[in-house]
């Protein structure tokens, strides 16, 4: 019964049962062959004796578990690597412009042109160096790719195109007419206050005086409210301080006479010249800064890096102070010749150079260091008076002696020629710096 070896162990069962899948006849095995014709090969693993497990060599194909599916031939690590990273230096590194665009997408949307971007990232602290960053070579450069980059209706100036000529016209004679009017209505008061000098009571002149300064405190407000003389964020504190200023120009200098000579002991007569010149000096204030914010945007707009704009808008700034000085004291001439006053001091010259940098500080957002300014000059003129009566009090003596010192080598009025002078000539140092920037001739 044992004659045929193939009988004593069938191919069909065990692992040879679920062998490897293989190509060509032997996919089916030995077991689907013609049993009279089936010869015994010299290593056929199904073919044994004495039941031991077969003899099986490592390169044989049929030895291939069972279980292990067919896998794709496995890319080396090494090479894997090289691959990634040949792929990231063929992207390359991410856009920084658009980085910066993300930032910066409300600047970008309000503007009406590059150079509004330019002002904008100068505030935000970029300079030249950093647009470098950002393989541009200026910052002025970078503005125009932001500004390229964004849609063109967030850029629109406008549905029906910029103003004409004629709307500009009209613009600038109307603020021309509001900044001429302080002055008329100074003016006007004055002349009043002249014809009837002998014929009307005290009571009745006051009357008039108040009238006439209501008039020109509503002109002035009118003035400041609309033209190149309009400040986006209004005066605030700034007004408090120039009312006390204007009030010291008037009546300051006798004030201070009194009180060192042991008063006051009664009314004390003021001074209406330096108000009635800085009143006319309104006009020509308005004048200097729109020359100088047109003259500073055309430079702005011919610059291509933010050093080359400084250098060129210092100039023009100082051209506006000399251009107004030049304006003012003829005006303070003329009005203390009418009224006959006792000649042009430099304590109005400073104080109407003073008025005119801090508003041109606030005109282009900086109203802080006019502010400050302003109050700087007030706390030396309150002090002067104040060290004076102070000096009385046993003990105090020395606090008067500054005050003694000064209105001997000057008098009375280098009081408030120092406090002036000295403000107006350290804000006319800021404003050399802070208008010589893009950010400051741009509106919010």
């Amino acid at each position: 019964m044992r004659d045929d070896p193939a009988l004593d162990h069938p191919v069909l069962d065990g692992p040879a049962r679920h062998g490897p899948a293989l190509d060509g006849p032997a996919r089916h095995g030995p077991a689907l062959r013609d049993r009279s014709s089936h010869r015994p090969a010299p290593h056929d693993p199904t073919l044994h004796d004495h039941g031991d497990p077969p003899m099986t060599r490592p390169d044989d194909p049929a030895t291939t578990p069972a279980a292990a599916p067919e896998r794709p031939a496995e890319i080396p690590p090494r090479a894997s690597a090289r691959r990634a990273s040949g792929a990231t230096a063929r992207r390359g590194p991410a856009d920084p412009v658009k980085s910066l665009l993300h930032d910066h997408r409300d600047l970008c949307e309000r503007a009406v042109d590059p150079l509004e971007i330019a002002a904008g990232l100068e505030a935000h602290g970029l300079t030249d160096r950093t647009a470098a960053r950002y393989r541009h070579r200026d910052v002025f450069a970078l503005a125009e790719e932001l500004y390229a980059r964004m849609p063109p209706r967030a850029h629109d100036p406008a549905a029906g195109g910029p103003p004409g000529p004629g709307p500009d016209t009209e613009a600038r004679a109307a603020w021309t007419l509001l900044a001429l009017l302080p002055g008329a209505a100074c003016l006007a008061t004055a002349g009043v206050l002249r014809v009837t000098e002998g014929v009307l009571g005290d009571g009745t002149r006051a009357l008039v005086t108040v009238v006439g300064a209501l008039f020109a405190c509503l002109a002035l407000r009118a003035c400041l409210g609309r033209g190149p003389l309009r400040a986006p964020e209004g005066a605030g504190r700034a007004g408090m301080y120039a009312c006390w200023l204007l009030s010291y120009a008037v009546y300051g200098e006798e004030l201070l006479a009194q009180v060192m000579t042991g008063g006051p002991d009664g009314p004390w007569d003021g001074s209406p010249a330096p108000l009635l010149g800085l009143a006319a000096a309104i006009a020509p204030a308005a004048w200097c800064a729109h020359l100088f914010t047109v003259r500073a945007h055309r430079k702005l707009s011919g610059s291509r890096a933010l050093e080359e704009f400084g250098a060129g808008v210092r100039p023009l700034l100082l051209a506006a102070v000399c251009l107004f000085l030049g304006a003012l004291l003829p005006l303070l001439y003329l009005a203390d010749l009418g009224l006959g006053g006792g000649g042009v001091t430099v304590a109005a010259v400073a104080l109407g150079v003073l008025f005119f940098v801090a508003r041109l500080l606030a005109v282009h957002g900086l109203p802080e260091p006019g502010t400050g300014a302003l109050a700087a000059a007030c706390a030396v003129e309150a002090a002067a008076p104040a060290l004076v009566l102070a000096a009385r009090l046993p003990g105090l003596e020395p606090l008067a002696q500054p005050v003694d010192a000064l209105v001997s080598a000057g008098g009375t009025g280098a009081v408030s020629a120092l406090a002036c002078g000295g403000a107006a000539l350290g804000l006319l140092l800021h404003a050399a710096l802070a208008l010589s920037r893009a950010s400051a001739h741009t509106r919010a």
